[in-house]
């Protein structure tokens, strides 16, 4: 440590250092000052890099003696205690981060990762879950309603909702205070085919080469299969003594049993079967992960319409031929579709009504036949 000089003001000196960012040296001031009956020596500044003079250090001496300032040690402890503090908060940029740890493989995730990016850093980074308020939701759901659709918003508000009961299941934060109102969405789709488009498809696939794409579009006309379950579906899940076919994973819901009909059972039997444990395999055996260049083509082939989706629009499709043949109520029709709820049933309801009121129509037309019958006798 160089040596001290003092200066004109009592109890400021400085010491000579190398300068900063520059040759040649510079001096750095310091105060020396007795508070509560100890002496203590404060670095004020440096010459130049500080902008700092002799009676801009008395001038500090004095504030320090006064209390009108802090020690810089005090500052310092401080803060490292607020950045400690900081760093043990858990934010919602912090929550994404290890919620994308621990889900490293998760489906979609570089859309989630967009989401998050645009929608979700701007407005809640740096804020602890308990920390957002009502009117923070309130005014980016209105912000993005301006520009975006109710969906994209609900999936927004849904991406950010999954982020933070993450941290709460894993008991690293507090939750919100308050329920999330999510934007209201008409998206209620339910594809269907006339007899004619049907037929026209059925010939598609029949004319159709791809070793997977017209079974599984078969399997989700015959079965009301999801796309996912094809992908997913094994030899071993499908029981033919039983005539079963386990579900595994339902969309996230407890594993569940279908029945295997016979037209579903005649496609199973008719497919070429190889080493893979799927039933619908991808490249190398694996796990099929996407079909949509093949179904298209076999859509495209049948003159279905554009925005009829090739695997799922079959599974409405299978749906709305029970649910309008009036023999299958809605209950049975969501334990086939494996619905958690009847939430998502209740889309075939009018079909079922449709079917009703044809058999009460029916039942009236026989009633009125036979009374006709009756007259005439009695005549």
């Amino acid at each position: 440590m160089s040596k001290r000089h003092k200066t004109d003001y009592p109890g400021v000196f400085y010491r000579t250092a190398k300068r900063i960012g520059k040759k040649g040296t510079e001096k750095v001031y310091y105060a020396v000052y007795k508070k509560d009956g100890k002496l203590h020596e404060e670095k004020c500044g440096r010459q130049y890099a500080d902008n700092m003079t002799p009676s801009k250090a008395a001038t500090i001496r004095g504030r320090l003696i006064e209390g009108k300032r802090l020690p810089r040690k005090i500052i310092k402890a401080r803060e490292e205690a607020l950045k400690a503090a900081e760093a043990d908060k858990w934010t919602i940029e912090r929550l994404w981060s290890e919620y994308k740890k621990q889900k490293p493989y998760l489906k979609g995730m570089k859309t989630y990762e967009s989401c998050y990016n645009l929608h979700i850093e701007p407005y809640f980074a740096k804020k602890e879950p308990h920390n957002i308020l009502p009117l923070d939701i309130h005014r980016i759901k209105n912000k993005l309603l301006k520009k975006r659709s109710p969906q994209t918003v609900q999936h927004v508000l849904e991406q950010l909702r999954r982020i933070i009961n993450f941290g709460v299941n894993n008991r690293l934060c507090e939750g919100l205070k308050f329920k999330i109102e999510m934007p209201k969405v008409d998206n209620i789709v339910t594809e269907d085919l006339t007899p004619e488009q049907l037929k026209k498809l059925l010939e598609a696939i029949d004319k159709d080469d791809h070793p997977n794409a017209g079974n599984m579009m078969l399997m989700a006309l015959y079965t009301g299969m999801r796309r996912g379950e094809l992908f997913k579906l094994k030899w071993k899940d499908i029981i033919f003594e039983r005539a079963f076919i386990n579900i595994v994973d339902p969309k996230g819901g407890p594993s569940q049993k279908i029945p295997l009909n016979d037209a579903a059972k005649a496609v199973l039997g008719s497919h070429i079967k190889t080493r893979s444990p799927y039933v619908f395999p991808g490249r190398g055996g694996r796990q099929l992960v996407n079909i949509g260049k093949a179904v298209n083509k076999i859509k495209k082939a049948a003159g279905l319409p554009k925005d009829f989706r090739p695997l799922h629009g079959l599974r409405h499709v299978y749906a709305s031929a029970l649910a309008s043949s009036g023999k299958v109520d809605l209950y049975v029709l969501q334990k086939l579709l494996t619905h958690k709820d009847s939430t998502m049933t209740q889309r075939y309801a009018h079909l079922r009504d449709e079917a009703l009121k044809r058999a009460s129509d029916l039942a009236g037309d026989l009633f009125n036949e036979a009374s006709e019958k009756t007259k005439k006798q009695d005549v």
